[in-house]
């Protein structure tokens, strides 16, 4: 795929068995001012954020919004792998304002990337768009863990998805399996085997985008976990622009 310099669109090929191109895909971005004031409470607190959604909900959109408000008054870097966020070319687009933008040689490069943007460049923020494998998993726990609030996405509708997804539930916390005492099982009311969460969360906050103008926030992720695992639902807080 490629993007066109200064803009936000881009330009993807579909190839027939033997390697011609057959097909094209032109997604056109846009940089949509105001997306986050559902959300941007929660933003502006200091917490690290987890974007959940479908593909094409609004999820780079969103991100590429946090990224400018937050750079209004805080050092940002964004680790931007596809140039969706900033767009193509050496200068990023306006429309992720103050923040800073770097860029990443090749998809494998991502989690490598995130770990160079915080031992470099002093950030207080660090925005990645699709966290996918267990690497850049990793590199985001050790982002959270050293001081610094990560905005990222990944997809998946909803928080379940990310418990039951093996790559990325250590976004989550991580999952295992426990072997309970007789008593414990007894008192429990549960088998012997169960699962539970592993650590802490990497993302304290989750906020599901069903729609462009609806949003679930699981304020605790902790805590929504928990219950998750022992078979009870914790109901999201459902945020709606009018």
């Amino acid at each position: 795929r490629a993007g066109i310099e200064r803009t936000l669109h881009r330009i993807s090929a579909m190839r027939n068995r033997r390697g011609d191109i057959v097909g094209l895909t032109c997604r056109v971005g846009r940089a949509v001012y105001g997306t986050i004031d559902i959300i941007s409470d929660i933003v502006e607190s200091g917490r690290s954020i987890l974007l959940l959604g479908r593909p094409g909900v609004g999820k780079t959109t969103m991100l590429r919004e946090v990224a400018r408000v937050l750079a209004e008054k805080r050092r940002v870097i964004i680790v931007d792998t596809s140039n969706e966020i900033g767009g193509d070319g050496d200068i990023p687009h306006p429309a992720i304002g103050r923040a800073r933008r770097m860029q990443v040689p090749s998809p494998a490069m991502q989690h490598a990337v995130m770990i160079e943007a915080v031992e470099n460049h002093m950030p207080e923020v660090i925005v990645i768009d699709e966290i996918g494998t267990e690497l850049e998993a990793a590199a985001a726990r050790t982002i959270a863990e050293r001081g610094v609030q990560l905005v990222g996405t990944a997809h998946g509708n909803t928080l379940d998805n990310l418990i039951m997804n093996p790559t990325l539930c250590d976004l989550v916390g991580g999952i295992q399996t426990v072997t309970l005492g007789d008593e414990e099982a007894r008192r429990r009311g549960t088998q012997k085997s169960v699962l539970e969460r592993k650590a802490p969360p990497t993302f304290e906050v989750v906020v599901e985008i069903q729609d462009w103008d609806r949003v679930a926030v699981r304020d605790d992720v902790a805590t929504a976990v928990d219950m998750i695992l022992r078979g009870r639902s914790m109901p999201a807080e459902i945020r709606m622009r009018g």
